[in-house]
């Protein structure tokens, strides 16, 4: 008897298997609470471990920005070419970047780190990622609350175009997104890969222009590879930032559509990668 035609013609699917990717959204879209609520009190327990709590969100990095403030903009001043206002400068990328950082670490662990919540509830695998990229976002709020003080105490003044950073956080938040699936899955299949995650953040870290000007160190290596500059999806994030919160900024809107390619790209490439192994998540391999 073949028994997967007698399940066809009795309704049953089988446990486990993977849905067709429309029923995978429709699934995905009937979890959301389930999203929310994980991210929410996942947040929550993380930081009522620690005596100081909430306060953390914004203690880590603004300790990042002391340290790297006080190497890069004082120890190593006269070694390095530094921007006008290194302060606010510093402050911003730092911060910023910390967003993309914890998801894309956050993301690498989502799936391997739940193993017994995978093996014991039927869900779609994806909620894990998403729900700790939304986690992250959560933390992400105050902390730009802080950012946008601090540039105001180094002389900005708060303007219309600080409006541009509600288009600005979704398309960031659309590529940590996306981020986040692919290192999801790719950590499933090669646990290797999350000792080698936090490398690659201190790489992007420290190439992406959070202590200095990607656009000018590039123009004074080699002009011709200023596309790469460009077309960094963490550089377009940083340089919008900047040009919108630091006195005397100029917002490169051109990067704008710059970053909405990588992020809507990147999260759909990342969505179909992570659907596709959605069957394999919590089996042993």
């Amino acid at each position: 008897m073949d028994m997967a035609r007698l399940a066809a013609e009795h309704g049953l699917e089988r446990v486990g298997g993977r849905p067709s990717l429309p029923q995978y959204v429709k699934q995905l879209f009937n979890r959301s609470d389930f999203t929310y609520t994980l991210a929410k009190y996942r947040m929550q327990s993380e930081n009522e471990r620690n005596r100081l709590g909430m306060a953390w969100v914004l203690l880590r990095p603004s300790f990042s920005a002391l340290i790297y403030g006080t190497v890069f903009g004082v120890i190593m001043q006269g070694a390095t070419a530094r921007p006008p206002d290194f302060a606010p400068f510093v402050v911003i990328g730092v911060f910023i970047l910390e967003f993309f950082n914890t998801s894309m670490n956050g993301g690498a662990k989502s799936i391997i780190s739940n193993a017994s919540l995978v093996q014991s509830l039927p869900f779609p695998r994806i909620v894990l990622p998403i729900a700790k990229v939304f986690q992250n976002l959560l933390d992400f709020i105050p902390t730009l609350l802080f950012m946008a003080l601090i540039v105001i105490i180094f002389g900005a003044r708060p303007d219309w175009d600080w409006f541009l950073f509600i288009p600005l956080v979704f398309l960031f938040w659309v590529f940590n997104q996306g981020v986040a699936f692919i290192f999801a899955r790719a950590t499933v299949h090669f646990r290797d890969l999350s000792q080698i995650t936090p490398f690659i953040s201190r790489m992007i870290f420290y190439t992406s222009g959070v202590f200095f000007d990607l656009k000018v160190m590039v123009d004074k290596i080699d002009p011709s590879l200023q596309p790469f500059a460009d077309w960094q999806p963490i550089n377009n994030v940083l340089s919008i930032a900047r040009g919108i919160l630091m006195k005397d900024g100029v917002v490169p809107y051109d990067y704008f559509w710059h970053l909405a390619v990588w992020a809507f790209g990147i999260f759909i490439i990342g969505f179909v990668f992570f659907w596709q192994a959605e069957e394999r998540f919590g089996r042993d391999e």
